[in-house]
């Protein structure tokens, strides 16, 4: 009998809407006070998710300044150009870069041709005190990560913005920036090529920001996938689960190295245990721990690169739709949130 995979993930209606924590909302506010002092933002968002990593909450707090949009982690999707076309013209005119992350060639030539740009504009926006761009993303979504990169091609020095795999290393706007282009002074007698710009083009690093209320489950669940929350806000086997889902609708190969085709999570975290050493005292399956190797293997791309949002013409206009039909106030995501933990309490006899 051939194996048929779920067409359709179940909701889970218990499952945590938010996590705009109070460090999200602090750094929020902390951009817009900046705002008179930048020259240009550069949002990133996940390769993976291009449509559900985006905060609408930029559009709003920094909206009038000029804009990069940047696809960050492009070498953990699908090796085909037509999702980057379809991408870029949802947000023509406005400028989009894909940046592919590590050491390997193809990845530096993306942090050059993003540099690049940016000295680019630094030149055309030319200041003697020179040039001062914010970055800014959701949680987790590799902003750190981009200001090590451009600060290492630009200017040929080592790292300065801590990174993790978890969300939340960056807890605050960084102050003076952190400098990726030389100042012309700096150039003065070096006999370099790359000249300065002015007085140079600095990074203001910023926390990742939540979107106060998620609109539904699945880009809940896409997010935690992603790394955006953290692991324990999920159970890391429903997430296995979800992913399983996904793994199975690209093809059920990508885990043929640890079990037959299968839509049971745990049969295949069984298998998996077994055959990665996982197992307890008396060859108990550690589910959970199993599932949070599932799910980080996946994440470093060792087990499918794929996109969890589907990527067509229409995309962003239809997700912007469904986001204001849904998408509350602030308080109002605090209300609901605080209702759904009174229900889980209620639930559990607390």
């Amino acid at each position: 009998m051939s194996f048929i995979p779920r067409h359709a993930f179940p909701p889970i209606p218990s499952l945590p809407r938010s996590y705009f924590l109070g460090h999200h909302k602090s750094g929020l506010q902390k951009m817009k006070s900046l705002l008179s002092t930048i020259d240009l933002v550069i949002e990133c968002r996940d390769y993976r998710i291009p449509l559900t990593s985006r905060n609408p909450l930029f559009e709003q707090a920094l909206e009038g300044k000029p804009r990069l949009i940047v696809y960050t982690k492009r070498d953990l999707g699908p090796g085909s150009r037509r999702d980057e076309d379809v991408i870029r013209n949802w947000h023509h005119p406005t400028a989009t870069l894909f940046v592919r992350n590590g050491k390997r060639v193809d990845g530096r030539r993306s942090v050059g041709t993003l540099l690049a740009v940016l000295r680019e504009d630094a030149t055309k926006r030319w200041k003697l005190v020179g040039q001062r761009i914010m970055i800014v993303g959701m949680p987790n979504v590799g902003k750190s990560t981009l200001v090590n990169a451009l600060r290492g091609h630009g200017i040929r020095k080592g790292k300065v913005a801590a990174t993790g795999a978890q969300p939340g290393v960056t807890r605050k706007v960084s102050g003076s920036g952190v400098k990726i282009i030389p100042s012309e002074d700096d150039m003065e007698g070096s006999g370099s090529v790359k000249q300065g710009v002015g007085g140079g083009v600095y990074l203001v690093d910023t926390p990742g920001v939540f979107i106060p209320y998620v609109p539904d489950t699945q880009a809940m669940m896409k997010l935690a996938l992603c790394g955006s929350v953290k692991d324990t806000i999920i159970p890391p086997v429903m997430l296995a689960d979800y992913l399983l889902f996904h793994l199975n609708l690209h093809s059920p190969a990508l885990y043929a190295d640890y079990a037959p085709p299968t839509n049971d999570v745990v049969e295949l975290l069984c298998e998996i245990a077994k055959k990665t050493g996982r197992l307890g005292k008396g060859g108990a399956v550690d589910t959970e721990a199993t599932a949070l190797w599932m799910i980080q293997k996946w994440r470093n791309g060792d087990l499918g690169r794929f996109l969890l949002d589907r990527v067509h013409e229409g995309g962003l206009e239809e997700a912007r739709r469904e986001e204001e039909a849904v998408l509350p106030s602030f308080s109002q995501a605090r209300r609901v949130e605080r209702e759904r933990r009174r229900e889980r309490n209620r639930a559990r006899g607390v």
